[in-house]
């Protein structure tokens, strides 16, 4: 039986009722003061306690999905190199510096050196992360960002040009800071920009929550938050007063782990004329409603068909199928998306094309995310367009 198997848990978890039932019944046989009763109650004591630890462990488990696999409990974790499947078919704004229009507040610490343990060093060759709250002015929502830019955006060769932007989402209930500690996305794209593997492109990390600690799921509610307003509206603009950031959607793409995947391929799905181009690391594809959530679709007539329009396969099977790039992430072991995955890769068909990264074995969690993302940043490099287009000349 496997380590998430529902067959285990329940099996498991009868083992822990009969325990503490035959506890019960045999505890005044054990009544005695003598060496073997006192080695009973202690036996029956420590075996009923280890079964319902255990039970306790499974659920937790299969909630966080910790780990996905008996070998990855047990520390085998596969190294190998993790390779891209092809699967082609057919309020008033703020700012950050000397912004004209104030898109960005600054928001803590500045500096590369400050998140997620990158190196120190000076921007021109390490790049540089910014603190900052991103306001918006349509969807009335204020959300914490990092800002990665990389060394080429402070170089005079390159003082110019306009870069690519890649919009990374958390997973929800997980903030940024887990995006730059334990995804370690600046460091690797550092690591991927020095090695010639992607070109220059500045990376906006966010929460896929704009109204916490209710889990929005980048979803426009009725009379409540519009958090893809948010991201396919304010964040968009925000970055373009701000930054040096390309203007076409060609240099525009979505990536995010969990529940942030799901809301890559959604806001890609639903938006392509905003992100061509989308990344989903072990996401789900539809959106549901939940005691986090809320009602997310409103409660009047029109509710089920907005929900039905936020599941993605039915969106390929029953709208027109929008010109975008994905790439999609998943495990024949220990992930619980495996099966969605596969019937979401066979119902895409031109002009979107889609391709895959499926591990043998791996989990809900960062150890297998980390394997991903440097072949995901390589990935949504790769659809997007460097130098889009160029700026005005900057003022001496």
């Amino acid at each position: 039986m496997g380590l998430t198997s529902r067959s285990l848990f329940y099996t498991v978890t009868f083992g822990a009722v009969l325990c503490v039932a035959l506890m019960v019944w045999v505890w005044p046989r054990l009544a005695g003061r003598g060496v073997l009763p006192v080695l009973g109650r202690l036996g029956s004591i420590l075996t009923t306690q280890l079964a319902i630890m255990a039970a306790l462990l499974l659920a937790v488990n299969s909630w966080g999905q910790f780990y996905g696999t008996w070998g990855q409990l047990l520390g085998r974790v596969d190294r190998a190199p993790v390779n891209v499947n092809e699967m082609t078919q057919g309020a008033p704004y703020a700012t950050v510096g000397a912004s004209k229009d104030g898109l960005v507040q600054p928001a803590g610490p500045q500096g590369i050196d400050k998140v997620g343990g990158i190196p120190r060093g000076p921007a021109e060759k390490e790049g540089k992360v910014q603190s900052v709250r991103i306001i918006g002015q349509k969807s009335r929502a204020i959300n914490p960002a990092f800002v990665y830019l990389p060394p080429q955006y402070f170089q005079k060769q390159y003082e110019r040009h306009r870069f690519p932007v890649m919009v990374v989402i958390s997973g929800y209930p997980g903030g940024i800071m887990n995006l730059a500690q334990h995804l370690q996305v600046p460091q690797t794209a550092g690591t991927l920009l020095a090695q010639n593997k992607m070109q220059p492109t500045i990376i906006v990390m966010v929460r896929p929550t704009i109204a916490p600690p209710r889990d929005t799921e980048c979803v426009d509610v009725p009379d409540g938050p519009q958090a893809e307003t948010f991201f396919t509206k304010d964040l968009p603009d925000a970055l373009k007063s701000t930054y040096r950031v390309g203007n076409d959607p060609s240099a525009w793409g979505v990536l995010g782990y969990s529940s942030g995947g799901t809301c890559a391929l959604e806001l890609a799905m639903r938006q392509p004329d905003v992100y061509p181009a989308a990344a989903a690391l072990s996401g789900d594809y539809k959106v549901g409603s939940d005691p986090t959530t809320g009602k997310l679709f409103g409660s009047g007539p029109d509710a089920k068909q907005r929900q039905r329009e936020h599941d993605l396969i039915w969106r390929l099977e029953n709208m027109p199928v929008p010109r975008v790039s994905v790439l999609v992430t998943s495990s024949r072991k220990g992930e619980k998306n495996f099966g969605e995955t596969e019937k979401f890769l066979k119902a895409v068909k031109q002009p979107m094309t889609a391709s895959s990264i499926i591990l043998p074995e791996g989990s809900h969690n960062f150890q297998t995310w980390r394997r991903e993302i440097g072949p995901a940043l390589e990935w949504m490099s790769q659809q997007l367009t460097f130098p889009q287009d160029t700026a005005d000349k900057p003022k001496q």
